[in-house]
């Protein structure tokens, strides 16, 4: 121990130098125990590399044709495509854009607006749709100028089809009104438009198709609401339902009020009363036989008529109402799907020909 004390500064050291060597060694352990996983790691990818390039790569075998069986695999896909497109037939601009045309002129849209527009609200007055005051389907902007946007024209032509189309399914299955029809944004002239004629949402793009939306708000019982979604579905146009959200529709006819069944008050009649027979004796049988046998005779006994019966409300033998059902507010959003379209396509080869609007 006296030497430790002398010494203090050298112990010190000496146990400090051992802890660092101690340290040192564990820390090379471990280092080493990684470079091993490592290195085992990188031979066994490199075994793998080794053995895929020698790999005798062929077409196949005489049993096995892989050309064959991939050429085949594309001819199934490309007829499930063709198919598919079949279900999704792209809806016709109005006015109809021929495949030699890039545009289409603001004379012949304007000359097609109004006719389309006319043809609706006639269509919704046969089918008795009620629709807003002088509705124009969410071409309210468009339905005053003459003079549009460059290049608006042919953008504007595409949704005037789809609405008609989306139009024509809800008059088809008779709602009870209209209330307003939402599209989406594509000339600068629907920037001045009303808010309540469009939607905030855009045309969705991918690889194979583009989905532009639309927004309806009606008002209809269910089985219209069947109807409805049944017309979309059944249609040979890519129209797909997104979302729906029904409502009570708020009340607009007052009801009629029930009359109340009162009952009529019965009287009751007063009695007459008797005569005095001392009364009848001293004034000679006024009011009897006298002694005399004279007199007058007594009046007869009031008989007061019949009580008439209470009146009672008849008994309805009729079917009753066990379920009265209300009137809905649908707000529908649907997209319509239009394959191999997208923004860069040019606008004869998005929509095919079609006649004139009706």
């Amino acid at each position: 121990m006296d030497w430790i004390k002398r010494n203090l500064v050298f112990v010190i050291g000496a146990s400090v130098a051992l802890l660092l060597m101690v340290g040192a060694g564990f820390y090379t352990w471990t280092g080493y125990s990684h470079d091993t996983a490592a290195s085992e790691e990188l031979l066994a990818k490199y075994a793998d590399l080794k053995r895929l390039s020698g790999l005798n790569l062929n077409p196949g075998s005489s049993k096995v044709d892989n050309i064959k069986t991939a050429r085949e695999q594309q001819q199934t896909v490309r007829k499930v495509y063709e198919q598919a497109k079949t279900q999704f037939v792209a809806i016709p601009a109005i006015p109809a854009i021929r495949p030699d045309e890039t545009n289409v002129t603001a004379e012949a849209f304007a000359n097609s607006l109004s006719r389309t527009i006319s043809y609706l609200q006639r269509e919704a007055t046969n089918a008795s749709v009620i629709l807003p005051p002088k509705y124009a389907f969410s071409f309210q902007q468009q339905s005053s100028l003459m003079k549009f946007a460059p290049g608006s024209p042919a953008l504007l032509a595409v949704q005037l089809g789809e609405v008609k189309v989306l139009s024509e399914v809800l008059i088809a299955a008779k709602v009870n009104a209209l209330d307003n029809i939402q599209r989406e944004r594509v000339s600068p002239d629907d920037q001045a438009g009303q808010m309540t004629d469009y939607l905030d949402q855009k045309t969705e793009e991918t690889d194979l198709a583009a989905l532009t939306p639309y927004q309806f708000t009606f008002r209809c019982f269910t089985p219209e609401l069947a109807q409805v979604l049944c017309g979309f579905a059944s249609s040979h146009h890519g129209i797909i339902v997104k979302s729906f959200n029904v409502e009570l529709a708020p009340v607009t006819v007052v009801e009629a009020v029930q009359p109340v069944m009162t009952y009529q008050p019965v009287l009751e009649a007063p009695r007459p009363t008797q005569p005095n027979s001392a009364f009848n004796e001293r004034y000679g049988g006024r009011y009897g036989m006298g002694k005399d046998g004279g007199g007058m005779r007594p009046p007869q006994a009031y008989t007061p008529p019949p009580l008439a019966a209470p009146l009672v409300a008849p008994v309805s033998t009729a079917p009753r109402a066990v379920l009265n059902e209300k009137q809905l507010k649908v707000t529908m959003l649907v997209q319509v799907v239009k394959v191999g379209v997208s923004r860069k396509t040019s606008v004869a080869q998005a929509v095919p020909a079609a006649p004139a609007a009706p």
